[in-house]
C-alpha cells in the first residue's frame, strides 16, 4: 500500500532532532513545546499544499524561513522551497535552497545527518538532470545509493535507483532504464517512485512504438495520481497520452487531452508542460492546414518560450511560424521569423541561410513599395478632409469672439470686487504687522536664552570628550600590540606544524628504507644458500662427469630454474592471493594511519564480488589507492579520509575524499605520482576525475568499466 505524501513528509521531518531545552521551568517548557508543535503542523500543512500545486506553499516557505524560531521549522522551510522550485523546473533556484538546507544539516547523530544528505543528493541530481547535466546527476545518485546501502535505508535506495534510471533514459539507454524502472515498481511503498516509474515506462514503450503497452502504464499512473491529487504527475501523464494519440492520428482525442494539460498547467504554473502542449496543438493545426489557429497558438507559445528562456523550443516555434507565413504569402513575417531563427542558430549553413533571407527580403521590399503607394492615396483623402475642417474652424472662431466679449464684461466686474477686497486686506495687513513685531521681540529673547543653554551643554560635552578620546587611543595601542603578538604566535605555530610534518615524512621514509633493506637481505640469502649451492653442485658434476650423469645434471638445472622463478614470484606481494582484497586494504589503511592524527572510513559494496576480482587488477587498484593516501599524508594537511568502492553493472567506481587544504587542479596534476596513476589507469581502461579547490578539500573519482575483458588483457 502506498504511503500518503503527508506521511512521507513526516518521515523526512522526523529526521530532525527536538529543539526544546529541558533546563527550563514547567510553564516555559509547556509554552515552548506548544510553539514547536504549532510550527511543525505549519510545515506539514505546507507540504500538503505543495503537493496540491498551490502557490501558497511558496509564501509559507518564505515566512517560515524568515520567522521560524525552531531549527526544525527553519531547515524544513528550505527543503519546502527546494521542492517548490524543483516542481517548476527552476533548477538553479532549487539548488540554492538545497545547499542552504545542507548547510543547516549539522544537528543530530551521523545516521540522521546522512539520511538528510540522501534527500539533498536526490534533489541535486534531479535538478542537474533537468538542466541536461546527466553525468553530474548520475554522480549524486550513485553517492546516494552508497549511503543508502551503508545505512540499510531501503526507501532512499529506491529513490536514488529511480533517479539513476531517469539518467539512463536521458542518455538513450532504454533497456537499462526499463529494467531499473520495473525494479522500482517492486518496492511499492513510495508514491512518487511508483508514479514516476509508471510514467517513464510508458514513455519508453512509446519510444519503442508499442503505444498500447505505453497507454496501459500511463493510465495506471493517472489513476494513482488522481487518487492522491498529484497535480504535476497528472499533467505529465495527460501530455504523454495526448502525444500517443497524436502519433496514432487520433486528432480529436489528442486535442481534448492537450486542452486539459493547458488548463491544469496554467492554473498551477507548470510552464514547460503548457509550452509543450501548445506546440503540439500547433503542429496538429499545421497538419490540418488550419494556419490561422496554428499561428495564434504558436505566437502564444513563443511568448512563454522567450519568458522561460527555452532556446530549443524557440527554434521550433520560429521555424513553424515561418512555414505558416509562407503558406499565407506574408513574406514580411516570414522574413522576420527566418531572421530570428538564424539569430538563435548561427551555426546553420551560411550560404543556404543567405539565399533564403535574400529571397524573403526581395519579396518584403516589393510589399513595402506597395504599402507606400497605399499610404500616398490615404494622404490625398486626408487633405480633402482638412479643407472641410478649416471651414468649420472659421465658424467656431466667430463663436469664440462673442464668448470673449462676455468674458471681458465679467472681468470688469471682478476688477471692481478685487479693489474693494484689496483695501480690506491692507487694513488686516497693518494689524498683522503689529502683531508680528511683538512676536519677533519675544522670539528673539527666547532665542538668546536657548543659545546660552546650548553653549553650556557644548562646553560640558567637550570636557567629557577629551578623557574619552585618551582612553580610546590607549585601547587602540593595546589592541595593536595584541594583534602583533597574535601574528608572532601564529608564525611560531606554523613552524611547529611544519616541523612535525617533516618528522612524520622522515619516519615514513625510514620505514620504507628499512623494509627495502630487509627484502634485499632476504633475496641475497636465497641467492647464496639455494641458487648458489645448486650452481656449485652442477659445476662440480660437470667437472667430474663422464657424460653418463646428464639426467642428474638436468634435474638440478630444472630445480635451480624453479627456485629462480619462485624467488621472482616472491618479489610480488602474496597478500591478494592469500587474503581478501578488502581486508588487505583496510589493514594497510589502519597501519599507515595508526600513528597519525588522520581518521579514516572505507565502505565497499559488494564485498564478495570485489574480493573475487582478478589479483592483477586488485594489485593495480591497491597501488593507485596507496598513491592517493600517500599524497594526502604528505600534502593535504587533512584530518579525515573517506574511501567509497562500489561495483554496479560491471562498472567499478572508486571515490576518494579528504577534508584537506585542496589544490589547483590545472597547476598541480603533472607530478610523478599523478603520472603513475594515469599510466596505471590507462592500462586498465580507467577514467580519473579530480574535483578540488584550495581550502575546501579534494574529491577524486575513478571509474573502471568492462572488467571482464580488462581482466583478460591484464
Amino acid at each position: 500500500m502506498l504511503k500518503p505524501l503527508r506521511l512521507l513528509c513526516l518521515q523526512i521531518l522526523l529526521l530532525l532532532p527536538p529543539v526544546i531545552s529541558a533546563q527550563v521551568n514547567d510553564s516555559n517548557f509547556s509554552s515552548k513545546r506548544d510553539f514547536a508543535a504549532k510550527e511543525k503542523e505549519q510545515v506539514l500543512d505546507a507540504f500538503d499544499i505543495l503537493n496540491r500545486g498551490d502557490e501558497k506553499a511558496y509564501v509559507i516557505g518564505h515566512q517560515l524561513r524568515k520567522k521560524a524560531r525552531t531549527h526544525f521549522a527553519k531547515i524544513n522551510a528550505h527543503l519546502l522551497l527546494a521542492h517548490y522550485f524543483k516542481n517548476r523546473r527552476l533548477s538553479d533556484s532549487s539548488n540554492f535552497y538545497v545547499k542552504a538546507f545542507m548547510t543547516l544539516n549539522t544537528v543530530g547523530n551521523d545516521s540522521l545527518i546522512c539520511r538528510r544528505k540522501m534527500a539533498a543528493y536526490n534533489l541535486l541530481a534531479i535538478n542537474y538532470n533537468t538542466k541536461g547535466l546527466v553525468e553530474e546527476s548520475k554522480k549524486w545518485h550513485q553517492k546516494g545509493i552508497i549511503l543508502a546501502k551503508k545505512y540499510n535505508e531501503e526507501e532512499d535506495y529506491f529513490i536514488h535507483l529511480h533517479g539513476l534510471a531517469v539518467n539512463y533514459l536521458a542518455i538513450g539507454d532504454l533497456d537499462q532504464a526499463l529494467r531499473l524502472f520495473k525494479a522500482c515498481l517492486t518496492y511499492g511503498e513510495h508514491l512518487e517512485i511508483t508514479m514516476g516509474s509508471y510514467i517513464n515506462i510508458g514513455q519508453i514503450y512509446a519510444d519503442k512504438k508499442d503505444f498500447e503497452t505505453s497507454d496501459l502504464f500511463l493510465k495506471k499512473g493517472l489513476k494513482l495520481a488522481k487518487e492522491h491529487q498529484f497535480t504535476s504527475a497528472i499533467t505529465t501523464i495527460l501530455l504523454n497520452l495526448a502525444s500517443n494519440a497524436q502519433t496514432l492520428n487520433k486528432t480529436e482525442e489528442a486535442l481534448v487531452l492537450y486542452d486539459s494539460v493547458i488548463k491544469i498547467a496554467t492554473k498551477h504554473k507548470f510552464y514547460k508542460e503548457k509550452l509543450n502542449a501548445e506546440m503540439n496543438i500547433g503542429s496538429i493545426f499545421i497538419n490540418e492546414e488550419n494556419f490561422d489557429n496554428a499561428e495564434l497558438i504558436y505566437s502564444l507559445a513563443l511568448v512563454n518560450a522567450i519568458d522561460l528562456g527555452y532556446l530549443d523550443q524557440q527554434l521550433i516555434i520560429y521555424e513553424n511560424l515561418k512555414k505558416i507565413a509562407r503558406h499565407k504569402s506574408d513574406y514580411k513575417k516570414a522574413y522576420y521569423f527566418s531572421w530570428k531563427y538564424f539569430a538563435i542558430k548561427d551555426s546553420i549553413g551560411q550560404l543556404q541561410r543567405n539565399k533564403e533571407i535574400n529571397e524573403l527580403e526581395v519579396k518584403y521590399q516589393t510589399l513595402q513599395k506597395e504599402k507606400e503607394i497605399s499610404i500616398l492615396q490615404v494622404e490625398k483623402v486626408n487633405r480633402n478632409l482638412e479643407l472641410a475642417n478649416q471651414k468649420e474652424a472659421f465658424q467656431n472662431l466667430e463663436l469664440l469672439r462673442e464668448i470673449e466679449k462676455k468674458s471681458n464684461e465679467n472681468e470688469l466686474l471682478s476688477i471692481q470686487n478685487a479693489t474693494e477686497k484689496t483695501a480690506n486686506e491692507n487694513r488686516l495687513l497693518r494689524k498683522n504687522q503689529e502683531i508680528k513685531a511683538a512676536q519677533f521681540l519675544i522670539q528673539q529673547a527666547e532665542t538668546n536664552r536657548q543659545k546660552g543653554i546650548k553653549n553650556i551643554i557644548l562646553y560640558s560635552f567637550l570636557i567629557f570628550l577629551i578623557p574619552i578620546i585618551g582612553l580610546l587611543y590607549t585601547y587602540y595601542l593595546k589592541l595593536k600590540a595584541q594583534s602583533e603578538l597574535n601574528k608572532k604566535q601564529q608564525e611560531v605555530n606554523e613552524q611547529k606544524i611544519a616541523s612535525i610534518l617533516k618528522d612524520q615524512e622522515l619516519k615514513l621514509v625510514k620505514a620504507s628504507i628499512k623494509g627495502q633493506n630487509n627484502e634485499r637481505k632476504r633475496i641475497a640469502q636465497e641467492l647464496h644458500d639455494s641458487i648458489g649451492g645448486n650452481l656449485a653442485g652442477i659445476k662440480l658434476q660437470l667437472n667430474n662427469s663422464d657424460h653418463n650423469d646428464l639426467a642428474s645434471i638436468n634435474f638440478q638445472i630444472d630445480n635451480t630454474c624453479r627456485q629462480v622463478r619462485d624467488l621472482s614470484h616472491n618479489l610480488i606481494s602474496k597478500k591478494f592471493s592469500e587474503n581478501n582484497f578488502c581486508n588487505v586494504l583496510r589493514e594497510y589503511l589502519n597501519n599507515i594511519l595508526k600513528k597519525s592524527s588522520i581518521s579514516s572510513n572505507i565502505n565497499v559494496y559488494p564485498v564478495e564480488e570485489i574480493d573475487l576480482l582478478d589479483e592483477n587488477l586488485q594489485a593495480e587498484i591497491f597501488k593507485i589507492i596507496q598513491e592517493l593516501i600517500t599524497n594526502t599524508i604528505k600534502h593535504a594537511h587533512a584530518s579525515s579520509i573517506d574511501i567509497q568502492i562500489n561495483l554496479i553493472d560491471n562498472v567499478l567506481g572508486i571515490i576518494f575524499e579528504d577534508n584537506g587544504i585542496g589544490f589547483n587542479v590545472k597547476k598541480q596534476t603533472n607530478g610523478i605520482g599523478f603520472k603513475n596513476m594515469k599510466s596505471r589507469l590507462k592500462k586498465i581502461s580507467g577514467v580519473l576525475n579530480i574535483d578540488s579547490n584550495p581550502k575546501i578539500g579534494t574529491i577524486i573519482s575513478i571509474e573502471i568499466s568492462n572488467l571482464i575483458s580488462m581482466t583478460n588483457e591484464i
